[in-house]
C-alpha cells in the first residue's frame, strides 16, 4: 500500500492508509505487531477526511474555513483545536497543486463541507477526477501502479527503500531485485493518435508481435490534450522514445516511451 504515516511524537503515529485496503492493511499492521509493545487503534469509523486541493487552497482553507494553515509546510502537518474537538491539518495534496487535507469527525467534515460548497469558491469532485490529475503529474495509485505483485524498484519508487538499514519486512526480495536488475519498470506512453489508453490494456513491440506489459493508468488528459498512460512493461522496452503500440479494443495505436510526469507539479515547497 501507500500511506502516509503522521509522527506526532516518538511514540505516537497516525496512519492514512487507502480506505480500499482498510481490512487488508488493518490485519497486516496486527499480525505484524505481535512481537512489539504497541497499541492499535482502528479510527477509521469515527473520522473523516476532506481534502481541498488547489492553487486556490491556501487562502480558501483560511478564510472560509478559518483554518490557520499558511504557517504550513509541504508534508507537514499539526493538530488545532476547531468547534471543540482536536482535528489534523495537513499540507500534502495527491493532486499535482498545492493541497490542504482535514481529518475530524464526521459532523464536523460535513460542516466544513457546507461551507465550502456555501463559498461558491470550489467545486466538489471525486476520486475519478483526482485520479486524472495525480496521474498528469507522474503519482503512482494503489491498484495502478502499486500493487502487492509490484515491487517497489519495478514502480520507480526506490528512493523509498533503504537496503542499507539493517533490518526490515521485504529487505530480501528487494535486495534481490535490485542485484538482479528489476525485470519490469513503470514508464510513460504518449500516443501519435488520441484513441485513449485504459487501465489493464496491453501494451505491444513496436512490431506488434509480443506482448511487453499493461497499461496501468491511461487517459486523454485536459491539461496536456494528449493521449497519455503509465504502463508497467518489460525492462528491455522502457528506454525514454522507445516506440510501442498500444491495444485499444481490436486496434493498435502506435505511441512512445516518454517520461511519467506529463505535466509540471506546483506544489508550495
Amino acid at each position: 500500500d501507500d500511506l502516509l504515516v503522521y509522527c506526532k511524537d516518538r511514540e505516537n503515529f497516525f496512519l492514512v492508509i487507502n480506505a480500499s485496503n482498510i481490512d487488508k492493511d488493518v490485519a497486516w499492521i496486527r499480525e505484524n505487531s505481535e512481537k512489539f509493545n504497541v497499541n492499535i487503534e482502528h479510527l477509521s469509523d469515527s473520522l473523516g477526511e476532506l481534502a481541498i486541493q488547489g492553487p486556490k487552497a491556501e487562502s480558501i482553507v483560511g478564510t472560509v474555513l478559518e483554518l490557520p494553515c499558511a504557517d504550513l509546510e509541504f508534508y507537514s502537518f499539526k493538530e488545532i483545536e476547531s468547534d471543540g474537538e482536536t482535528i489534523i491539518l495537513s499540507r500534502t495534496g495527491y493532486t499535482g497543486e498545492d493541497g490542504f487535507e482535514v481529518y475530524a469527525s464526521h459532523a464536523l467534515i460535513n460542516k466544513f463541507w457546507d461551507k465550502l460548497i456555501a463559498s461558491g469558491n470550489v467545486e466538489p469532485c471525486g476520486l475519478g477526477c483526482r485520479d486524472t490529475l495525480r496521474f498528469e503529474v507522474g503519482l503512482p495509485l494503489y491498484g495502478n501502479e502499486l500493487s502487492d505483485s509490484i515491487s517497489p524498484l519495478e514502480a520507480g519508487l526506490g528512493i523509498f527503500v533503504k537496503l542499507d538499514k539493517p533490518e526490515f519486512i521485504g529487505r530480501e526480495a528487494t535486495a534481490k531485485i535490485k542485484a538482479e536488475g528489476a525485470k519490469r519498470k513503470t514508464v510513460g506512453i504518449e500516443l501519435e493518435d488520441k484513441a485513449v489508453p485504459r487501465h489493464g490494456y496491453e501494451v505491444l513491440s513496436a512490431d506488434g508481435s509480443k506482448v511487453i506489459g499493461h497499461v496501468t493508468t491511461g487517459y486523454h488528459a485536459i491539461s496536456v490534450d494528449k493521449s497519455i498512460a503509465m504502463a508497467l512493461v518489460d525492462a528491455e522496452y522502457s528506454v525514454l522514445g522507445t516506440p510501442v503500440l498500444i491495444k485499444i479494443r481490436k486496434k493498435t495505436f502506435p505511441g512512445q516511451i516518454v517520461k511519467k510526469k506529463f505535466y509540471k507539479k506546483s506544489y508550495k515547497n
